[in-house]
């Protein structure tokens, strides 16, 4: 699989960089076909499908770390990783850091709340000293392995603090070396241009379906000062929709949906089955069972 390309040349272009969320290794390679350049791994999708359980801090770097590793086989595009508050103290936060960056991972945001964390976008969170956070950012930092380790300083101060205070902690953790910033859980368009405007660093919005900040274009948003948006759920909360019609459908014994699923051909390209089928007629002994 060749080299993924890093964030920091991501990020030398003009457009603002669209990362679509993966949950699992099939959707990331979807999301690679379809033409996207990178993709976003969240807490809320893997503790969704792969626990059924809701993004409120009941994962663990163990329970992602195996999950991450099997959606990065499945693809060669850069991924931006969700490293929630790094699991504990600096330490934990380097051992965070190194983990991914061992599998891959290219960028990582790390954020301010106090554990266990909760959705950015659920009442209910609380953020640690400023002094505290700076000190996680210094590590990781200061530790990362690779020099292109792309690490964004995440803040829920706005839900919690208020809007001030969320701007004055993004200085400051920026001032800690950040790379760029995250400022979660906008109300409205107006505090996405003040963000906007207030850094002169790389900025990431987060286009949350059904969230509480509104969901802007892409072109939209590289105007007010955003260089990357993570459609995080977009895929999560499709699928999910759709799953449920499907049984229900089923269910009822309607079949309405019979003949509306990608064909079984298609799927077998998705998944890479004439490349299998060719080495297994390549190398197979020709009366192997």
């Amino acid at each position: 699989m060749p080299a993924r390309t890093s964030f920091r040349e991501l990020l030398k272009r003009d457009e603002t960089l669209v990362m679509p969320g993966a949950q699992d290794a099939l959707s990331a390679r979807l999301i690679e076909q379809a033409g996207f350049d990178a993709f976003f791994i969240g807490g809320f999708q893997i503790a969704g499908i792969h626990y059924a359980l809701p993004d409120v801090g009941l994962i663990s770097l163990g329970d992602f770390a195996p999950i991450v590793r099997n959606i990065l086989r499945a693809t060669s595009l850069p991924v931006m990783m969700d490293i929630d508050d790094g699991y504990g103290d600096v330490k934990n936060v380097v051992h965070t850091v190194h983990t991914y960056e061992d599998m891959g991972v290219g960028c990582m945001f790390l954020e301010d709340q106090v554990s266990p964390k909760r959705c950015g976008h659920l009442d209910g969170k609380r953020v640690i000293p400023v002094d505290e956070m700076e000190a996680k950012i210094r590590a990781a930092v200061s530790e990362r392995k690779n020099p292109d380790t792309f690490l964004i300083a995440r803040t829920d101060a706005r839900a919690v603090e208020g809007m001030d205070a969320a701007l004055r902690r993004g200085e400051r953790y920026l001032a800690a070396g950040a790379d760029g910033l995250f400022v979660e859980s906008l109300l409205d368009v107006d505090e996405l241009v003040k963000v906007g405007a207030e850094f002169d660093a790389p900025l990431l919005a987060n286009m949350l379906e059904s969230g509480r900040t509104p969901i802007l274009k892409p072109s939209e948003l590289k105007e007010i000062g955003y260089d990357m948006a993570i459609y995080g759920i977009t895929l999560l909360m499709h699928i999910t929709k759709h799953m449920q019609a499907v049984l229900e459908d089923l269910r009822s014994e309607r079949l309405e949906m019979t003949g509306k699923a990608i064909s079984f051909d298609d799927y077998k390209k998705v998944v890479g089955f004439d490349e299998w089928d060719r080495i297994e007629n390549t190398h197979a002994l020709e009366n192997s069972n």
